[in-house]
């Protein structure tokens, strides 16, 4: 209170006296249901404080967020604009927090309960703001749990920055809100909308460049606020069909140490201007908020380095063998103009040659793109993978394949080890179709548990696997990455006319760090 007080015992037994149990309850009544029987109920209590106290008047204006404003007015100050010779006006406060203003019209003999009277309204008030406030404190916190949970688990980035923008509205209880996201010139490069409609949004036109109040705020490391947009000197204007906005906050989002972008509210509802206890809760959802962008943004790179990193490998496989086979056919045939008049038989030889190749390079693509695709993974584990690759091998190719999965107890494998052994089933059988001749093979599989062994054998002619191989052959180098890739080792046997014997073999799971892979210490 501006206006001091001293009280003597008489006059505190007096202040009890002075009705204003009843008009804390009255003032709670208010904020539970403000209405008309509400306040009918407010006003005529206090109109029996300032009587008791032999006051000739009152005038109580209450304004202090989150407790619904009201004006009470009573005796000699029921007119608005009234003056009295004994008018006094207080400063209401709770802390250093500013509740309401009152006025008191004090007859001579009166003076020593006026001081009494505004210091008993100022504990009433205050209490009741304090109460108010802890509960509003206990709900925003609820939300902002609610808020930061819901974002945290999403990682398309997309999406999060409209969950932070629909859940900054809700917690800040305004009509519209936006997110900048800013490049490094504090320009707005992606603006996300709340509270809009998607057909009135696609009405207003492009996105804005961060002119006015925006690039104002930009530029801030603190928030900002404003009362009215439609006259604060550094607006730029609204563009046409844009909605009427007025009251503004806002708060810069960081993350790391640097500016990433802006949380921008307008038109605090129900009324009225945005608060410091708005802008202390929008700003710790800032520092979520800035977590889950950072975090999104990581995701985005690491899928994209992961598609980037399966595009090579798929160019790496079809290079291998596949494009090699059509551009030696496309050699083969580059001269058959020619020998078509002059060789007609070799002409026709070569053409039948290009010709089987190409349908060896198409069942290869087939059996490529059959190894790509997630039902092997889906069927039956490791065995039913095997299973099918196994009968598209038969169908693509004239040799007999056998499998052998007795020995194998393979249901309880991680999914990137059944897809490493699959992958390098299917490039070896593609090796046996394209470079054995053979006319049989077999692909077994035994377990135990701790191992997973993988066997294919044929009985074409054999190579040197001593012996360096092109540039343009790397499946073998292929096979033994991906078998290295889960832990585990390949071992090549082959000789001129003796057939070629694949073993990989690999962990069936992964080894914890001190421990062998037998599980001894």
């Amino acid at each position: 209170m501006s206006a001091p007080h001293s009280t003597s015992n008489a006059s505190r037994d007096q202040t009890g006296m002075l009705g204003l149990r009843e008009m804390s309850a009255a003032l709670e009544r208010w904020q539970t249901d403000p209405g008309s029987t509400s306040h009918a109920d407010l006003a005529a209590t206090f109109g029996r404080v300032i009587s008791t106290s032999g006051l000739g008047g009152g005038h109580l204006h209450l304004d202090a967020s989150p407790l619904t404003e009201v004006e009470l007015r009573a005796g000699s100050l029921l007119d608005e604009g009234a003056e009295t010779a004994g008018l006094r006006t207080y400063e209401l406060s709770f802390g250093d927090r500013a509740l309401a203003t009152l006025q008191l019209d004090a007859p001579p003999a009166a003076v020593f309960s006026v001081d009494e009277c505004a210091r008993g309204l100022e504990i009433v008030i205050g209490s009741t703001w304090s109460r108010a406030r802890a509960g509003q404190a206990t709900d925003e916190l609820a939300a902002l749990d609610t808020a930061t949970r819901g974002i945290a688990g999403v990682l398309d980035l997309d999406r999060v920055l409209q969950l932070i923008t629909d859940r900054v509205r809700e917690l800040a209880h305004a009509q519209y809100a936006a997110l900048g996201i800013v490049d490094q010139d504090f320009g707005i490069e992606r603006f996300i909308t709340s509270g809009i409609s998607r057909a009135d949004r696609e009405k207003i036109g492009p996105t804005p460049h961060g002119h006015g109040l925006l690039g104002v705020i930009a530029h801030e490391t603190h928030p900002v606020r404003v009362h009215d947009i439609a006259v604060d000197t550094r607006r730029y204007g609204f563009p046409q069909n844009h909605p009427a906005m007025h009251s503004l906050l806002g708060v810069p989002i960081g993350a790391k140490g640097r500016s990433i972008g802006r949380l921008y509210l307008t038109n605090k509802l129900p009324h009225g201007d945005f608060t410091a206890d708005d802008e202390r809760l929008v700003e710790m959802f800032a520092l979520h908020a800035g977590i889950a962008i950072e975090n999104a943004r990581l995701h985005e790179q690491v899928q994209r380095l992961a598609i980037v990193e399966e595009r090579e490998r798929i160019g790496r496989d079809l290079h291998d063998g596949i494009i090699q086979s059509i551009y030696a056919v496309g050699l083969s045939l580059e001269d058959v103009p020619d020998l078509m008049t002059d060789e007609p038989d070799v002409a026709r030889a070569r053409v039948e040659r290009a010709i089987d190749s190409l349908d060896q390079s198409i069942r290869d693509i087939r059996n490529f793109i059959f190894g790509l695709r997630p039902e092997l993974l889906e069927q039956a584990g490791l065995v039913g993978g095997l299973a099918a690759l196994a009968d598209e091998f038969r169908v693509n190719s004239m040799v007999d394949i056998d499998l052998e999965t007795a020995d194998a107890s393979a249901t309880d494998l991680p999914p990137d080890l059944i897809g490493q052994l699959l992958s390098i089933a299917r490039e070896a059988l593609s090796n046996i179709a394209r470079h054995s001749k053979a006319t049989r093979g077999s692909v077994q599989v035994e377990t135990d548990q701790y191992d997973v062994k993988l066997i294919i054998t044929d009985n074409g002619v054999g190579f040197d696997p001593a012996r360096p191989r092109g540039l343009g052959h790397q499946g073998l180098v292929n096979m033994r990455d991906r078998a290295s890739s889960v832990g585990g080792r390949l071992d090549v046997q082959s000789g001129s006319g003796s057939g070629t014997r694949i073993i990989v073999e690999v962990p069936r799971r992964e080894t914890p760090a001190g421990v062998t892979d037998r599980g001894e210490e």
